[in-house]
């Protein structure tokens, strides 16, 4: 099995899941995903777009387009999964909903990775039934160089009692916090979204298949 740190083997699977609504998909998101999944060694690593996000506004193109372009955008990438179970649910896409559903299909002791950016993170207090979320995950918090905002006064208690130093040092299948350093990339879906709308080019930003997808369908034309 693969080997987690320099001193242990493990028969339990490592499975980080990063969700969004994915629209579109772009570097920022991939880029992320395969840093995490390298310095985790991580077995799976799966992108979950969301249908109905409680806490934005609605995707601006269909849930069909949006998981056909991570679809894409993925392929060729082992450790990297689509994970369409959102999709599949009539009602918002609740994350302790989600958490729960991976949680009754995998081992007791599989180890299963939220990985949130700092500002999500910091929204933690918003989000249904949030105080559930370490009983079925962990939580992998991705920070970057230049974020220097303080957590909310609601997580302080939580992260001293919760958090590891090291990320690869996480251990059982839940109940602790670690942060991990990303590369800082300046990308954005609403930056994206703005681009195509006016006509300009978003090459470099999505994969080719990506883009290729959009023009196809013609999609965010007149977006923002």
């Amino acid at each position: 099995m693969a080997r987690r740190d320099g001193a242990r083997h493990t028969d339990a699977r490592r499975i980080g899941v990063l969700g969004g609504t994915f629209d579109p998909v772009h570097i920022g998101h991939l880029r992320s995903a395969v840093e995490v999944a390298e310095v985790l060694l991580l077995d799976e690593l799966r992108l979950i777009p969301s249908a109905r996000p409680p806490h934005r506004s609605a995707p601006q193109v269909s849930a069909m387009d949006r998981l056909a372009m991570v679809e894409l955008a993925l392929a060729g990438a082992a450790v990297l999964q689509v994970d369409d179970r959102e999709l599949k649910r009539d009602k918002p896409s609740y994350s302790i909903d989600t958490l729960e559903s991976l949680r009754a299909e995998l081992a007791d002791d599989d180890q299963l990775l939220l990985i949130l950016g700092w500002d999500a993170f910091c929204g933690l207090p918003g989000w249904q039934r949030w105080d559930e979320l370490l009983e079925h995950c962990h939580i992998l918090v991705l920070q970057r160089p230049d974020a220097d905002s303080e957590a909310p006064e609601a997580l302080r208690n939580l992260l001293a009692a919760r958090s590891v130093s090291d990320p690869s040092a996480l251990s059982g299948p839940s109940g602790q916090i670690a942060f991990i350093w990303q590369t800082p990339l300046a990308v954005s879906a609403t930056q994206i979204r703005a681009l195509l709308a006016s006509g300009k080019s978003a090459r470099f930003l999505v994969p080719d298949a990506v883009l290729a997808y959009i023009h196809a369908h013609g999609l965010y034309r007149g977006a923002n």
